[in-house]
């Protein structure tokens, strides 16, 4: 799928419009007309540019004129289109690669361009300036307004593919069955898909060089994709809030309160699990390569002794 953006003189721009007119659909914020047919979507941006897109974006495109560059809000990869905030996009997102307890789960949330006012509304921003409570409410208020998909690697699975495979690669295979699996949801291909960056794009594919479905249509990367669409910003929320209840379930089966994170406090109820329950049962909830083990080992260890 092409993408294309060309600056057309006022006269041009009402070709194109009256071209496409039996086309019609609602254009999203900033832009004054909009159209989609089997092989192209196009919207006409208030600035004059218009943006052609699909599998005919350049030979439609190339009827009107040449294209010129972008302006582009930066990413770490590259770029992405002027008014990118504004468009219908599916954002992707990870929680708990860092965390020692609980799972390790992805999200990839649809917000069309017809609900980002809504779901701003809603209180979703970047996660990490959200307490957990209103993560939460949030994300219940979220499953009723916005499509997504879920997927959760548990500890017994994580540590079975942690022994010939990296972090990165199970993040990515979880990433792409996420968007596949919302992917078949949507009536429509969003404009875009963001994928809040966790590696460089070539080593993502090559990640899911084994897989026979890659979703890679107008994917873009970016580190701190949270700020740059609200879709990403829903997708991280909506998988604290699957990590939280993963963590309440953790809580319930250890009989004592599991901490978030990998630090001291980790350790400590690590360390008091291991006494309990033994190192079997332990690496079902952990990540059990992190170097809270051999800490938390250390410490019943140091306990043990009379």
């Amino acid at each position: 799928m092409g993408t294309v953006v060309l600056k057309l003189t006022k006269e041009k721009q009402e070709t194109v419009i009256s071209d496409f007119g039996r086309h019609q659909v609602s254009p999203p914020p900033y832009a004054r007309f909009a159209a989609r047919t089997t092989g192209c979507i196009l919207t006409v941006y208030n600035s004059g540019k218009v943006m052609f897109q699909g599998q005919e974006a350049e030979t439609v495109a190339s009827r009107y004129g040449s294209p010129v560059a972008k302006k582009a809000a930066s990413t770490a990869s590259g770029s992405l289109p002027e008014g990118f905030a504004n468009w219908s996009v599916v954002g992707s997102d990870e929680v708990g690669k860092g965390d020692f307890f609980g799972p390790l789960v992805v999200v990839a949330a649809y917000v069309d361009s017809t609900k980002i006012k809504l779901v701003r509304e809603l209180g979703v921003r970047d996660s990490k300036n959200v307490s957990d409570p209103e993560i939460r409410t949030i994300a219940r208020d979220l499953h009723a307004v916005i499509p997504y998909e879920y997927r959760i690697l548990h500890n017994p699975d994580y540590n079975q593919m942690q022994r010939t495979m990296t972090q990165g690669k199970m993040t990515a295979l979880l990433h792409n069955a996420a968007l596949n699996g919302l992917l078949t949801q949507l009536e429509e291909p969003p404009q875009a898909i963001l994928i809040d960056q966790f590696a460089e794009k070539a080593t993502y594919y090559k990640h899911l060089s084994g897989e026979t479905k890659q979703v890679k249509d107008n994917v873009y990367f970016s580190t701190k994709a949270e700020g740059l669409h609200v879709a990403v910003a829903a997708a991280s929320i909506l998988a604290r809030a699957i990590f939280l209840k993963e963590m309440d379930k953790l809580s319930r089966q250890t009989g004592m309160e599991i901490p978030k994170g990998a630090g001291a406090k980790v350790d400590q109820v690590a360390a008091s699990l291991l006494l309990k329950y033994g190192p079997e049962r332990l690496q079902e909830w952990t990540k059990y390569h992190f170097a809270n083990t051999k800490k938390a080992e250390a410490l019943a260890e140091k306990r043990n002794r009379p």
